[in-house]
């Protein structure tokens, strides 16, 4: 089954900081470990590349950044291979680093 784990992290920190660059080499190390079970994944670009198509009442309106106002920005994803939820909710800790990851089925 594949999980979707999706990195929700504060922006002010990108940089090429050493606590940046830690979380980084973090983030590699669990690629790593994941071997064939990682099936996609991506750092995404700040928020200020984005742009949002909302629908209210059948219109379209297109936006420039992020869906909604928060600190915590969607900053990366996983895609991969676990046998159940608990076993990605694991996976899902370890990419944890001083950020937020939320799992859920890919379809």
């Amino acid at each position: 089954m594949q999980y979707m784990l999706l990195i929700y992290e504060d922006e002010s920190g990108y940089g090429d900081t050493p606590e940046m660059m830690a979380i980084i080499d973090k983030h590699m190390a669990l690629v790593g470990e994941l071997g064939d079970r990682q099936v996609d994944g991506a750092g995404l670009q700040p928020v200020t590349t984005a742009t949002t198509v909302r629908t209210t009442g059948g219109k379209q309106v297109i936006h420039d950044g992020p869906f909604a106002e928060t600190r915590e920005q969607l900053g990366g994803y996983y895609v991969i291979e676990a046998p159940d939820l608990d076993a990605a909710l694991e996976i899902a800790k370890k990419s944890r680093y001083g950020s937020t990851a939320q799992s859920r089925f890919a379809r």
